[in-house]
């Protein structure tokens, strides 16, 4: 039971980690937690996570490297839960609804929670660099 309910954990945050590949969101993150959990059942994909995690590192450093890029990343994430709540309340938006909305919420907190999360680790490495 365990193994499959890693299973479809892990599944899960890669799919969806791979669609915010492309979509907002914290795609390389995601993907990574996802390969972390399917790899604590199938160690065969332990050889993928090193490669992923230096990927969505240097993603997350990026991401907040200057304060434009840490600007622009909260206003997308305030713009996402927003969005959110608009295609909760109205009706007539095409895919209008909570299911739609909530899932622009979610993305636009995960964002904001990932963005202060690399912020605290970029500027944690910067004061042990000095």
């Amino acid at each position: 039971m365990k193994r499959v309910t890693l299973t479809i954990i892990g599944a899960a945050l890669l799919i969806i980690g791979a669609a915010m590949l492309v979509l907002p969101g914290p795609g390389l993150l995601l993907v990574l937690a996802g390969l972390l959990v399917l790899a604590s059942e199938f160690p065969a994909l332990g050889k993928y996570i090193d490669p992923v995690r230096d990927r969505a590192m240097k993603a997350a450093e990026d991401s907040v490297a200057t304060p434009f890029r840490i600007v622009w990343s909260v206003l997308a994430g305030l713009a996402l839960i927003a969005a959110g709540i608009v295609w909760g309340l109205v009706d007539s938006l095409p895919l209008s609804g909570w299911s739609t909305g909530s899932g622009l919420i979610l993305s636009g907190i995960v964002l904001l929670v990932l963005l202060a999360w690399s912020y605290r680790r970029v500027k944690a490495k910067r004061k042990t660099q000095t």
